[in-house]
């Protein structure tokens, strides 16, 4: 069975990282993007993340273009990150969330759970709840806000 854990993405300084570096906790993955409407979205994940980091939970964001909103390259990306919403949870390198050139991670996390619409990603700040097995648990448009989810995530916490 596929789990988070099987994959890698790059991080930001270029180097791969082994997705199986978040094995036991229960993670909110997110593409992202700065120039997006809902991208003040990225203080609420950063609350969330500070709110549930020590019971185990991280956010893992995935910056991408393919809505035509993040049209910047990664270095300046991260630094408008941390410089206006005060994220320190992990971000990678943008990746495409759609199409055959999708990043692996997300063509298996469309599959798992399929959208309004089918298993494509409409928006920037769609969301996947995944719980300490590496298995989503559920997703989330990009108009539900980071403090709705706290109660799925405290469950899943506690599972």
């Amino acid at each position: 069975m596929t789990t988070l854990t099987d994959f890698s993405a790059r991080a930001l300084d270029g180097n791969d990282i082994d997705l199986g570096t978040y094995a036991g906790q229960v993670a909110l993955v997110v593409n992202t993007a700065t120039k997006c409407g809902y991208s003040g979205q990225l203080t609420g994940l950063q609350e969330l993340h500070d709110r549930y980091a020590e019971q185990g939970f991280t956010v893992l964001g995935f910056p991408s273009d393919q809505f035509k909103q993040e049209p910047v390259a990664d270095d300046e990306m991260s630094a408008v990150c941390q410089r206006n919403y005060g994220v320190s949870f992990p971000m990678f390198a943008k990746v495409k969330v759609n199409g055959r050139d999708a990043h692996p991670v997300f063509q298996w996390l469309r599959r798992q759970k399929k959208g309004l619409l089918g298993g494509r990603i409409n928006w920037n700040f769609t969301k996947f709840l995944l719980d300490r097995e590496g298995q989503v648990v559920a997703r989330y448009g990009p108009t539900t806000e980071p403090a709705a989810i706290a109660a799925d995530i405290e469950r899943a916490l506690s599972a």
